[in-house]
């Protein structure tokens, strides 16, 4: 299957694509099944890694939020605490917004650490019940990652989280994609524009291109003017966007001597972003939240700095990001609670490498190369979140990660587009990497900087 730009680039809230937006979506179809039951209980289980990070990712405010109604995209981070708080402080919560029962969270969230169910280590099982505790439904969900979300019967019939859609151009590898562009003589971002134009107008394309480009942008400023500077959770990390943005204003004139202050900038903007989702704000999936900050950073890099930038270049850099995602989606996984970080950090480093070569007038062989190159410097990176927190080392992740996808996107413009490795192998060699990962390096929070910083 193709997938969307739309559904690797959505409009959410922090600060985890799979245990935050995912948990809430599913919460809120749940609800939403529950009207006309009489119910009077609902129970909810989480398992693997919702169990073992859950608290430190919000999994737990994202499921209050959920069955009482609301959905990542609509979300107001501020209205949000109010409506957490209202519920734990009254022990009521009302389901999709129309029925109210009682809500016991010590009892009815389960956070079950030694279990894990076979399909995914991010399952959520549901179930409601009426006043004499008979089951009225029980439903099983699995977030497979950039806040995509599976039930039990689309697992059953092998569907995809989105389901299929008709596009003109079907490709489920790099090779197909290469062959799909010598043939037609288009890029990559021309063929992923006319499978979106399938089912939408040329004009509405471009409108939620922009909509999701915009979003990012919003998020890094947010970032850089954030007043509140220590990111909740209880790890005392301190916001650096903001302070490091008054610094490079502050340091203009001496910066002209100095070209790497580029790189400044880049870091800058990954971080503010980054910042921003461990805050629970509002941020795009690129194609997770926990590597949020990449494709943004990299999209600014290329519209301040390389003079040929233009508004339908920034188009051409997400509509290519999103063909190299759709492969990583459809062939591997883009779960750190699958393959670890290289599903996240390293899928959005190639994504940006991949939409950055395009940007700046890359061949379809370049672009690839960009793609492959950033994935490959990314194998057998690991998912262990001190607290089980989207902080350390996420956040600084996001940073190196930009800088690594415009040092592959410039070094793949530098060739002809051949190379040894194709992103086909890099692809399969990521799957088969996070396949063999210890499950203590999957956002379990068991491994690693987890277990070898102390928390307080």
């Amino acid at each position: 299957m193709v997938a969307s730009t739309f559904d690797l680039f959505k409009i959410g809230v922090g600060p985890s694509s799979s245990h935050t937006m995912g948990p809430m979506t599913a919460a809120a179809d749940f609800a939403r099944r529950l009207a006309g039951l009489a119910v009077a209980r609902v129970e909810v289980s989480l398992f693997g890694s919702l169990a073992l990070t859950g608290k430190g990712h919000a999994t737990d405010r994202a499921v209050l939020l959920g069955l009482a109604g609301h959905v990542p995209a609509t979300l107001d981070p501020d209205l949000a605490e109010r409506v957490v708080d209202a519920i734990r402080a009254s022990g009521r919560i009302l389901l999709d917004g129309m029925a109210e029962i009682g809500f016991d969270e010590d009892r009815d969230l389960k956070f079950l650490q030694r279990e894990r169910l076979d399909f995914h280590s991010n399952a959520m099982r549901f179930a409601a019940f009426d006043a004499e505790g008979v089951a009225l439904l029980r439903r099983v969900y699995y977030s497979v990652g950039g806040g995509a979300v599976l039930d039990e019967d689309q697992i059953t019939r092998n569907a995809a989280p989105e389901g299929g859609w008709d596009v003109p151009h079907v490709f489920r590898s790099g090779a197909e994609l290469l062959a799909h562009a010598a043939r037609s003589g288009k890029s990559f971002a021309e063929l992923m524009r006319e499978n979106e134009e399938a089912s939408l107008p040329p004009e509405a394309v471009s409108e939620r291109l922009g909509l999701i480009r915009d979003a990012m942008m919003a998020c890094v400023d947010r970032g850089l003017r954030a007043e509140t500077i220590e990111l909740p959770g209880g790890l005392r990390v301190m916001r650096r966007a903001p302070g490091i943005h008054r610094k490079l204003i502050e340091r203009q004139e001496r910066a002209l001597s100095d070209p790497l202050t580029v790189i400044d900038w880049v870091n800058l903007w990954a971080l503010a972003v980054n910042e921003e989702n461990a805050a629970g704000g509002r941020v795009v999936t690129a194609p997770t939240n926990g590597a949020a900050g990449i494709v943004p950073a990299v999209l600014r890099y290329y519209e301040r700095f390389v003079p040929s930038a233009s508004r339908r270049g920034s188009e051409d850099f997400l509509l290519t990001a999103a063909a190299i995602g759709s492969l990583f989606k459809e062939n591997a996984s883009i779960s750190g609670a699958e393959v670890g970080c290289q599903g996240e950090v390293g899928v959005a480093c190639s994504m940006a490498a991949a939409g950055l070569a395009a940007a700046m007038g890359g061949t379809p062989g370049q672009v690839e190369n960009a793609a492959e190159i950033g994935m490959e410097h990314n194998l057998g990176l690991t998912c262990d979140p001190v607290g089980g927190l989207v902080q350390v080392p996420c956040i600084e992740r996001n940073a190196v990660g930009s800088i690594k996808a415009i040092e592959a996107a410039r070094l793949a413009m530098l060739g002809d587009g051949t190379h040894r490795v194709s992103l086909d192998q890099v692809v399969e060699t990521m799957h088969r990497t996070g396949l063999d990962m210890s499950e203590r390096y999957k956002e379990t929070s068991l491994g690693g900087l987890a277990v070898n910083v102390v928390e307080c």
